[in-house]
C-alpha cells in the first residue's frame, strides 16, 4: 500500500510540472529602448525605423498611459518627479496624472510581412519594480535594452484608458473621467 501511495505523489507532481510548464506565455522578439539614440546606436537597427516606432510610442503614451487624479497617487507608483499632467480632465474638470514616458518597445513584426520590428508602444518603470519596464497595460517588458524576448502579450496594443486610478497601484480599480470640452 505504501508503494502505491509513493508513485500516486509522484506521478501528480510530474504531471503538475508538466502542466505548469504547458501554461508558460510564448514569447516572441521584440526590442525595448530608452531612448531614440540608444535604438539608432543599436547594431542592425535601421535609423528610419527607430524613428517612426519612437514617434508611434510617443503619439500613444498620452492616451494608454496608466491615469491617477492626483499627482501624489502617480508618483506613489512611479516615483518623485516620474509623473505629469496629462491633457484629459476628470469629468468634473479636475487635473489627471500619467506617469512619463521611460521607454518604448517595439514588437516582432508577425505573419511573413518582412523582417525588422513593427507594433511599438510606450513603456513605464514603477517604483516597486524599477528595473523592468512595463507597458501601459502592466505587462512586463523585461530590464534589458536592445534585442530581447518578451511575452507575446507584452506586444499586444495596449488599451486606451478612460478611466483614473483612485489610489496607488497601478492597475487599481479607477474612475471615469472626460476630456476637457473644446
Amino acid at each position: 500500500m505504501k508503494r502505491w501511495n509513493s508513485i500516486s505523489v509522484a506521478a501528480l507532481m510530474s504531471a503538475s510540472i508538466i502542466g505548469l510548464s504547458a501554461c508558460e506565455e510564448p514569447k516572441v522578439d521584440a526590442a525595448v529602448f530608452d531612448s531614440l539614440q540608444r535604438c539608432i546606436n543599436e547594431p542592425g537597427m535601421l535609423r528610419e525605423d527607430c524613428e517612426k516606432s519612437y514617434g508611434e510610442a510617443k503619439s500613444q503614451h498620452a492616451s494608454v498611459a496608466p491615469k491617477f487624479t492626483s499627482l501624489q497617487d502617480c508618483q506613489a507608483d512611479f516615483g518623485e518627479g516620474q509623473c505629469e499632467q496629462a491633457p484629459q480632465r476628470t469629468s468634473s474638470g479636475g487635473s489627471v496624472f500619467m506617469p512619463l514616458m521611460m521607454g518604448y518597445m517595439m514588437g516582432s513584426m508577425i505573419g511573413g510581412r518582412g523582417r525588422g520590428f513593427g507594433g511599438s508602444q510606450p513603456l513605464y518603470r514603477t517604483t516597486s519594480d524599477p528595473k523592468t519596464y512595463r507597458t501601459a497595460d502592466n505587462k512586463k517588458a523585461g530590464s534589458t535594452l536592445g534585442r530581447t524576448r518578451v511575452a507575446s502579450s507584452a506586444t499586444s496594443r495596449p488599451s486606451v484608458k478612460t478611466s483614473t486610478i483612485k489610489r496607488g497601484g497601478f492597475g487599481s480599480s479607477g474612475r471615469r473621467f472626460g476630456s476637457a470640452a473644446t
